[in-house]
């Protein structure tokens, strides 16, 4: 047991880092190319933030373990809403101004709404992978060029405020590589722990991926929240988490599905996977809300998603025996 939880820790650890760098060397790269800030943006708050979840999902999917897979998307979405944006709202009361995460928000929703029709049948299959890869392709296509034909909003600016890519381009492809190299190395370490420990528990990978895998994958786009919030990055703040749960969501458990087939129990869709998406209706819903009545999302909302948080986790533990 003491050996699959250091497993997990330094996977973790070493994920952390290596999806750090990988963002920082693949967005100063971009920039260097002459890419628009926008779509570095993208680059960073959308595939960026959700690498760590992809390649754990990947390497669990090769080896097997489609459920911690499917668990840690579904798992990651969770804790982004209610755990990162009610911890951030809890710092900051925030407002949404910028164009681009008043659009994400409701391609979310629609994409939640996708993928369930896509798993409604219990099963993940190639098939389905392939309409999230494309899914995911036409959405970055879209936002890409709605925010090259736009003018700069508040989502350029603080991305400029907020990541430091003015590096050089040598030391931009040395961090690039140096995320390519490690982040399937500490995925691998991520899942090995993560497995090993779901059985000496005696509970499902799928558990395990919702719980602890979800969390831990989750880190980076809480210590992004913490400090987009602190700066009062506000549009970066709430664009991280909308992006990232996107891009989890199509990219990640595309990917596992085109790696392998899994079938799984209506017990999933009908709790985890809904209670995601009563999640998600509810952030769209406060966000039309309060954009609407051009005021700031209350810390009062931030109280909400965070029991809702510890009510999930509360459920979990009592209905499977974490």
């Amino acid at each position: 047991m003491l050996e699959s939880l250091s497993y997990l820790v330094i996977g973790l650890v070493l994920l952390i880092i290596a999806a750090d760098k990988f963002v920082l060397g693949a967005a100063s790269t971009a920039k260097h190319m002459g890419v628009s800030t926008m779509l570095v943006g993208l680059i960073i708050v959308g595939f960026g933030t959700s690498a760590p979840e992809m390649v754990v999902s990947a390497i669990a999917s090769f080896k097997g373990n489609s459920g911690l897979a499917l668990g840690n998307a579904v798992g990651s979405n969770i804790t982004n809403i209610a755990l990162v944006l009610g911890a951030g709202l809890l710092i900051v009361p925030m407002s949404i101004q910028s164009q681009t995460i008043k659009r994400e928000m409701p391609i979310l929703l629609i994409v939640s709404l996708l993928v369930l029709f896509l798993l409604m049948d219990l099963e993940l299959s190639f098939l389905d992978g392939v309409v999230m890869i494309i899914a995911m392709l036409v959405v970055t296509g879209f936002l890409t060029i709605i925010g090259i034909k736009g003018d700069r909003d508040e989502f350029s600016d603080e991305i400029e405020a907020e990541f430091d890519l003015d590096i050089s381009l040598k030391k931009a492809s040395i961090l690039l590589v140096f995320g390519i190299v490690f982040l399937p190395i500490a995925s691998q370490l991520m899942v090995k722990g993560a497995t090993d420990i779901a059985v000496h528990f005696g509970v499902s990978d799928m558990v395990i991926g919702l719980t602890i895998v979800a969390l831990g994958t989750s880190l980076p786009e809480l210590a992004a929240m913490i400090a987009s919030a602190l700066k009062k990055e506000h549009d970066l703040a709430i664009g991280n988490i909308v992006g990232s749960n996107i891009f989890n969501l199509l990219g990640v458990i595309g990917i596992s599905g085109m790696i392998r087939d899994y079938s799984f129990t209506a017990h999933f869709i009908q709790y985890d996977y809904f209670y995601m998406l009563v999640l998600t209706v509810f952030l769209f819903l406060a966000s039309v809300y309060f954009v609407l009545k051009d005021r700031f999302i209350s810390r009062m909302i931030g109280v909400v998603l965070l029991v809702l948080y510890v009510s999930y986790m509360i459920w979990l533990y009592m209905s499977k025996g974490i």
